[in-house]
Protein backbone atom coordinates (compact mmCIF):
# COMPACT_ATOMS: atom_id res chain seq x y z
CA UNK A 1 0.00 0.00 0.00
CA UNK A 2 1.35 3.52 -1.31
CA UNK A 3 0.24 5.30 -4.13
CA UNK A 4 -3.46 5.94 -2.51
CA UNK A 5 -3.28 4.87 1.01
CA UNK A 6 -5.23 7.83 1.96
CA UNK A 7 -7.70 6.85 -0.21
CA UNK A 8 -8.21 3.48 0.90
CA UNK A 9 -7.61 4.74 4.87
CA UNK A 10 -10.79 6.85 4.14
CA UNK A 11 -13.13 3.36 3.67
CA UNK A 12 -11.80 2.65 7.36
CA UNK A 13 -10.60 -0.78 7.48
CA UNK A 14 -9.54 -2.07 10.56
CA UNK A 15 -5.96 -2.66 9.31
CA UNK A 16 -3.62 -1.37 6.53
CA UNK A 17 -0.86 -3.47 5.95
CA UNK A 18 2.40 -1.79 4.41
CA UNK A 19 5.29 -4.23 2.89
CA UNK A 20 8.97 -3.60 4.02
CA UNK A 21 10.49 -6.20 1.87
CA UNK A 22 12.41 -4.83 -0.57
CA UNK A 23 12.50 -7.76 -3.17
CA UNK A 24 8.80 -6.94 -3.48
CA UNK A 25 6.74 -5.24 -6.13
CA UNK A 26 4.88 -3.31 -3.48
CA UNK A 27 7.52 -2.15 -1.46
CA UNK A 28 6.95 0.62 1.31
CA UNK A 29 9.61 3.50 1.79
CA UNK A 30 9.63 7.15 2.70
CA UNK A 31 7.25 9.37 4.11
CA UNK A 32 3.88 7.72 5.13
CA UNK A 33 0.92 10.12 5.03
CA UNK A 34 -1.06 10.46 8.55
CA UNK A 35 -3.54 7.58 8.95
CA UNK A 36 -6.41 7.91 11.47
CA UNK A 37 -4.86 6.16 15.23
CA UNK A 38 -8.81 4.11 14.67
CA UNK A 39 -6.51 2.05 11.20
CA UNK A 40 -4.34 -0.03 12.96
CA UNK A 41 -0.66 0.11 10.92
CA UNK A 42 0.68 -3.37 9.78
CA UNK A 43 4.24 -3.83 8.56
CA UNK A 44 4.51 -6.50 6.71
CA UNK A 45 8.78 -8.42 7.28
CA UNK A 46 10.33 -11.89 5.16
CA UNK A 47 12.77 -13.12 7.69
CA UNK A 48 14.04 -9.42 8.42
CA UNK A 49 16.56 -8.85 11.52
CA UNK A 50 15.18 -7.91 14.66
CA UNK A 51 16.82 -4.45 13.93
CA UNK A 52 15.35 -3.66 11.12
CA UNK A 53 11.54 -4.55 12.44
CA UNK A 54 12.16 -2.56 15.55
CA UNK A 55 13.72 0.17 13.78
CA UNK A 56 10.65 0.44 11.00
CA UNK A 57 8.13 -0.01 14.51
CA UNK A 58 9.71 3.23 15.80
CA UNK A 59 9.74 5.44 12.09
CA UNK A 60 5.76 4.12 11.32
CA UNK A 61 4.57 4.06 15.24
CA UNK A 62 3.62 0.46 13.85
CA UNK A 63 0.96 -1.26 16.08
CA UNK A 64 1.77 -5.13 14.41
CA UNK A 65 4.37 -6.46 12.86
CA UNK A 66 3.06 -9.18 9.86
CA UNK A 67 5.64 -12.46 9.56
CA UNK A 68 5.83 -13.66 6.21
CA UNK A 69 9.42 -15.68 5.98
CA UNK A 70 10.46 -18.80 8.05
CA UNK A 71 10.94 -16.57 11.44
CA UNK A 72 11.36 -19.06 14.53
CA UNK A 73 9.44 -19.04 17.60
CA UNK A 74 12.57 -17.91 18.85
CA UNK A 75 12.72 -15.36 16.73
CA UNK A 76 9.45 -13.93 18.00
CA UNK A 77 10.03 -14.25 21.22
CA UNK A 78 12.59 -11.98 21.12
CA UNK A 79 10.76 -9.56 18.98
CA UNK A 80 8.19 -10.11 21.35
CA UNK A 81 10.63 -8.66 24.14
CA UNK A 82 11.96 -6.02 22.09
CA UNK A 83 9.34 -4.40 21.01
CA UNK A 84 6.27 -5.36 23.88
CA UNK A 85 3.39 -2.78 22.70
CA UNK A 86 3.21 -4.35 18.97
CA UNK A 87 1.21 -7.79 18.33
CA UNK A 88 2.86 -10.26 15.94
CA UNK A 89 0.94 -12.05 13.06
CA UNK A 90 2.79 -15.21 12.24
CA UNK A 91 1.87 -16.10 8.51
CA UNK A 92 1.55 -19.91 7.55
CA UNK A 93 1.04 -21.12 3.46
CA UNK A 94 -1.07 -23.29 2.90
CA UNK A 95 -1.42 -25.19 -0.51
CA UNK A 96 -4.06 -28.57 -0.41
CA UNK A 97 -3.30 -29.06 3.08
CA UNK A 98 -1.42 -28.31 5.95
CA UNK A 99 0.19 -29.61 9.69
CA UNK A 100 -1.30 -28.00 12.23
CA UNK A 101 1.31 -29.22 14.63
CA UNK A 102 3.84 -26.09 13.03
CA UNK A 103 1.23 -23.85 15.12
CA UNK A 104 2.65 -25.31 18.38
CA UNK A 105 5.57 -23.53 19.06
CA UNK A 106 4.11 -20.28 18.40
CA UNK A 107 1.23 -20.28 20.67
CA UNK A 108 2.92 -18.19 23.34
CA UNK A 109 5.19 -15.99 21.02
CA UNK A 110 2.43 -14.78 18.39
CA UNK A 111 -0.77 -13.06 18.86
CA UNK A 112 -2.44 -13.61 15.48
CA UNK A 113 -1.88 -16.32 12.93
CA UNK A 114 -2.32 -15.69 9.01
CA UNK A 115 -2.99 -18.13 6.67
CA UNK A 116 -2.17 -17.69 2.66
CA UNK A 117 -1.93 -19.64 -0.50
CA UNK A 118 1.57 -21.26 -1.33
CA UNK A 119 3.17 -19.71 -4.02
CA UNK A 120 6.02 -19.04 -5.98
CA UNK A 121 6.17 -15.57 -3.49
CA UNK A 122 5.44 -14.81 0.14
CA UNK A 123 2.01 -13.33 -0.35
CA UNK A 124 0.20 -11.33 -3.05
CA UNK A 125 0.50 -14.90 -5.32
CA UNK A 126 -3.66 -14.24 -6.08
CA UNK A 127 -4.70 -17.71 -5.30
CA UNK A 128 -7.04 -18.65 -2.93
CA UNK A 129 -6.67 -22.40 -1.22
CA UNK A 130 -9.29 -24.52 0.62
CA UNK A 131 -10.16 -23.25 3.20
CA UNK A 132 -11.71 -26.31 3.99
CA UNK A 133 -8.51 -27.47 5.41
CA UNK A 134 -9.33 -25.17 8.44
CA UNK A 135 -11.74 -27.63 10.11
CA UNK A 136 -9.07 -29.02 11.48
CA UNK A 137 -7.53 -25.53 13.00
CA UNK A 138 -6.79 -26.52 16.85
CA UNK A 139 -5.97 -23.35 18.35
CA UNK A 140 -8.11 -20.63 19.78
CA UNK A 141 -5.78 -18.04 19.03
CA UNK A 142 -7.79 -15.39 16.20
CA UNK A 143 -6.65 -15.86 12.70
CA UNK A 144 -6.77 -13.70 9.45
CA UNK A 145 -7.67 -15.35 6.15
CA UNK A 146 -5.50 -14.75 3.16
CA UNK A 147 -4.65 -15.74 -0.16
CA UNK A 148 -6.27 -14.37 -3.65
CA UNK A 149 -9.85 -13.06 -1.72
CA UNK A 150 -11.79 -10.92 -4.39
CA UNK A 151 -15.27 -9.84 -4.91
CA UNK A 152 -15.66 -13.70 -6.94
CA UNK A 153 -15.30 -14.92 -3.12
CA UNK A 154 -18.02 -12.74 -1.75
CA UNK A 155 -20.38 -15.98 -1.62
CA UNK A 156 -18.08 -18.72 -0.87
CA UNK A 157 -17.03 -16.04 1.82
CA UNK A 158 -20.71 -15.60 3.36
CA UNK A 159 -20.40 -19.67 3.29
CA UNK A 160 -17.54 -19.83 5.07
CA UNK A 161 -18.46 -18.01 8.01
CA UNK A 162 -20.95 -19.62 8.88
CA UNK A 163 -19.08 -23.17 9.75
CA UNK A 164 -17.28 -23.82 13.04
CA UNK A 165 -14.24 -23.48 11.53
CA UNK A 166 -14.64 -19.79 11.06
CA UNK A 167 -14.83 -19.17 14.68
CA UNK A 168 -11.67 -18.01 14.98
CA UNK A 169 -11.47 -15.84 12.22
CA UNK A 170 -10.69 -12.50 13.27
CA UNK A 171 -10.16 -10.48 10.13
CA UNK A 172 -10.01 -11.18 6.15
CA UNK A 173 -6.37 -9.65 4.23
CA UNK A 174 -7.11 -8.75 1.14
CA UNK A 175 -4.32 -7.09 -1.55
CA UNK A 176 -3.35 -8.35 -5.20
CA UNK A 177 -7.37 -8.67 -6.56
CA UNK A 178 -8.28 -5.19 -5.54
CA UNK A 179 -5.08 -3.97 -7.40
CA UNK A 180 -4.61 -1.69 -10.08
CA UNK A 181 -1.09 -2.08 -10.03
CA UNK A 182 1.21 -2.87 -7.50
CA UNK A 183 0.91 -0.68 -4.63
CA UNK A 184 -1.97 0.97 -6.15
CA UNK A 185 -5.94 0.06 -5.08
CA UNK A 186 -9.15 0.31 -6.76
CA UNK A 187 -10.79 2.08 -4.33
CA UNK A 188 -14.40 1.10 -5.80
CA UNK A 189 -13.80 -2.45 -6.08
CA UNK A 190 -12.70 -2.26 -2.26
CA UNK A 191 -15.91 -0.21 -1.39
CA UNK A 192 -17.72 -3.15 -3.26
CA UNK A 193 -16.54 -5.54 -1.37
CA UNK A 194 -16.72 -4.40 1.82
CA UNK A 195 -20.76 -3.54 1.01
CA UNK A 196 -20.78 -7.26 -0.18
CA UNK A 197 -20.00 -8.60 2.76
CA UNK A 198 -22.16 -6.02 4.87
CA UNK A 199 -19.06 -4.20 6.30
CA UNK A 200 -19.66 -0.48 8.52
Amino acid sequence: MKKNTAEIAGLKPDYLGFIFWDKSKRHFSGPMKPIPHTIKKVGVFVNASIETVIARIQDYDLLLVQLHGSESPEYCAELKQKAKQVEIIKVFSIKNDFDFEALKPYESVCDYYLFDTKGKLPGGNGYSFDWGVLKDYPSAKPYFLSGGIGLDEVDSLKEFMTRSEAKYCHAIDVNSKFEIEPGLKNVEKVKEFKKALSIK
